[in-house]
């Protein structure tokens, strides 16, 4: 079935645990090697316990239709063929982990590895700052217009993370304020990267953005998403922030035509995944709390929806 590309008013509402070096050095405490065969197989049970939380979601009443799951090939991959197998909306990672520069984590076989699960989107994360290192931005504006190419030519979508880290100069210019950044400068940014990122003939179907605090730049970010036409969508991620923070976030934007869903993954999925290598709590309640945490997200976004 050929994949409808109008992402304009589709929602989109996604559990996402594509976490890879994260997850093993946050959770794990392991650094600067690979896993062990032991340590693979954990982590894979613990990718486990979230896809079975987002299961018992849909199976507790979120529409199935509208929900989604990102999840890798490292520690996910039979989590992958499942949800395929069962009609479950899932995209899946390209870029290798824990790096600044974008790059494909399999090379130029990055399709091969799509072919073999099939995934309704390649999912790139890519930091991007139009005042940072241009000779870097311009090599990874030519691995992503790559993966575009492709994506088009065997019709899977391309959900697009953009994050926008502060340079130097520019938080000094603020005092070193973080928060001040997110606020004033981070969104004027967010737009100006997505201009760059289109004029290099890179064209995502989804942009997955970090949350902003204001209405107006919400609408900015949709409004450079669909410039000249075009048909995308963006959805809102959680960046591990606070619960509170996310649902802020959220409901600016599910206020805003264009903004059609959201990714969140540590804020629904880490206190479950820790408390239960903690022994504080089994796994069948790990399983609950990402349940109702996902679906409190849901819930929140179909109420501000309305």
């Amino acid at each position: 079935m050929a994949l409808e590309k109008d992402f304009t008013k589709r929602q989109l509402l996604i559990l996402a645990f594509d976490h890879r070096g994260s997850f093993m050095e946050k959770l794990f405490g392991i650094k600067g090697r690979p896993p062990t065969v032991a340590e693979t197989s954990r982590i894979c049970d613990f990718k486990k316990v979230v896809y079975e939380g987002f299961s018992k979601a849909i199976a507790d009443g979120v529409p199935k239709p509208i929900a989604g799951i990102l999840v890798d090939e490292q520690f996910g991959a039979a989590i992958a063929v499942d949800a395929r197998a069962n009609g479950v909306n899932f995209a899946m990672p390209v870029e290798k982990s824990g790096q600044d520069e974008f790059d494909f984590e399999y090379g130029g076989a990055f399709g091969h590895h799509l072919e073999d699960f099939a995934p309704a989107f390649a999912k790139v994360l890519v930091r991007y700052n139009h005042e940072a290192d241009a000779v870097m931005n311009k090599r990874q504006l030519a691995r992503l217009k790559t993966l575009g190419e492709y994506l088009e030519r065997t019709n899977r979508g391309y959900l697009f993370e953009l994050l926008v880290p502060a340079t130097a100069d520019q938080l000094a210019k603020l005092n070193g304020d973080k928060a001040a950044y997110d606020s004033q400068l981070r969104p004027k940014l967010m737009v100006r990267a997505m201009a760059d990122i289109q004029a290099a003939g890179v064209e995502p179907d989804v942009w997955k953005m970090e949350g902003v605090d204001s209405p107006k730049d919400a609408r900015a970010i949709v409004a450079q998403a669909q410039a000249n036409g075009r048909k995308a969508g963006v959805i809102t991620l959680g960046r591990g922030e606070s619960k509170e923070k996310v649902k802020e976030w959220l409901s600016v934007g599910a206020k805003i035509p264009g903004i059609i869903g959201f990714a969140v993954g540590r804020t629904i999925f880490w206190d479950a995944l820790a408390g239960l290598k903690d022994g504080k709590h089994s796994r069948e309640e790990a399983v609950e709390m990402v349940a109702r945490n996902y679906k409190e997200f849901v819930s929140l976004w179909q109420g501000e929806k309305r």
